[in-house]
C-alpha cells in the first residue's frame, strides 16, 4: 500500500503510521497458532497463564515470512526508508505474549530500541544516524484493545532524541545511558508529548521512527496479547548530511532546531 502525503506528514510529525490490515487475517491467525505451539500455556486454560509475559522467537515458517513481506509493508518501507536500503526479513523476531495476570512484569519503562553491538560492548547501542536500523515495527498478532497491554507511544518524541544523541557522534550510547541522559534533562518519559495506544486488529502494523519513545504496560484485559516489534534493518546507512528519506529528514530537521 502506497502511503499518502497525509500519512507521510503524520509520520514526520508523530513518528509513526498505522497500516491497518497490513497482513491478512488467515496468515496472522496461523502465526499466532504456531506461537501457541511453542508455549507451555494453553489458549483455552487461563489457569496456565501464571506469568505476566512470555517471550518466544518467531519461527522461520511460510506464514511468518508472508507477514514480514506483505506488500502493504514493503511499499511503505520503500517510502519511509528508501528503495533498496532495507533488509528483507523472513520472520518477525521476538514475540512478547502478555497475559492478564494482574501483575507487573517490571519491563514497562519508557525507552527507544537500540540496534548495534560495538566491539567489546555488552549492551546494544544507538547513535544519532540510527546506525543499522531503519524502523521500529509493531506487528499486532492478536486483536489489541485499550485493556490488552497495547504499546504506549509518545507521539512526536522521535524529534526529542536526536539532540540527546548528537554529542556522542557515531559512537552513540547504549540504551540504558540514553535513559540516563533523558533523566538528566528531565524528560525521561517525554511527558510533554501526548500518549497514544497502539491498538487495533490482528494484522495491523505500526511503522515507527527508530527514535520513537515507547513503553509496554500491564495487561488489564481477558485474553493473551501477542505482539512482535522487530527492527527494519538497513543495507545502506543513513546520511544526515544528504537526507533522502522521511526517517533521515526528521532527524536532520530536529538537529537543525537545536
Amino acid at each position: 500500500m502506497t502511503l499518502s502525503e497525509r500519512e507521510l506528514e503524520t509520520f514526520a510529525r508523530d513518528g509513526y503510521v498505522a497500516i491497518r490490515g497490513a497482513v491478512d487475517r488467515e496468515t496472522i491467525d496461523d502465526c499466532r497458532a504456531q506461537l501457541w505451539d511453542l508455549l507451555d500455556e494453553s489458549p483455552d486454560d487461563p489457569t496456565t497463564w501464571t506469568e505476566p509475559v512470555r517471550r518466544v522467537d518467531s519461527p522461520m515458517t511460510p506464514s511468518f515470512a508472508a507477514a514480514a513481506r506483505a506488500s502493504a509493508l514493503t511499499e511503505a518501507y520503500d517510502q519511509l526508508v528508501g528503495q533498496g536500503r532495507w533488509m528483507q526479513r523472513i520472520e518477525l523476531g521476538n514475540v512478547a505474549v502478555r497475559f492478564p495476570t494482574g501483575t507487573d512484569a517490571g519491563d514497562t519503562g519508557w525507552h527507544i530500541d537500540a540496534s548495534y553491538l560495538p566491539p567489546g560492548a555488552s549492551r546494544y547501542f544507538v547513535n544519532v544516524s540510527s546506525r543499522d536500523r531503519g524502523l521500529l515495527m509493531l506487528f499486532l498478532l492478536s486483536d489489541v484493545g485499550d485493556d490488552d497491554a497495547p504499546t504506549r507511544i509518545r507521539a512526536g518524541s522521535h524529534r526529542d532524541i536526536p539532540s540527546v544523541l548528537a554529542p556522542f557522534g557515531e559512537t552513540g550510547l547504549d540504551m540504558f545511558d540514553i535513559v540516563d541522559q533523558l533523566d538528566a534533562i528531565g524528560s525521561r518519559d517525554t511527558s510533554e508529548r501526548p500518549e497514544v495506544l497502539a491498538t487495533g486488529a490482528a494484522g495491523d502494523v505500526f511503522l515507527c521512527h527508530p527514535f520513537l519513545v515507547h513503553a509496554a504496560q500491564r495487561h488489564r484485559g481477558t485474553r493473551p496479547r501477542f505482539l512482535s516489534q522487530p527492527g527494519l534493518m538497513l543495507t545502506e546507512q543513513f546520511d544526515l548530511d544528504h537526507p533522502r528519506s522521511p526517517v533521515e529528514r526528521t532527524i536532520a530537521a530536529a538537529l537543525a532546531q537545536h
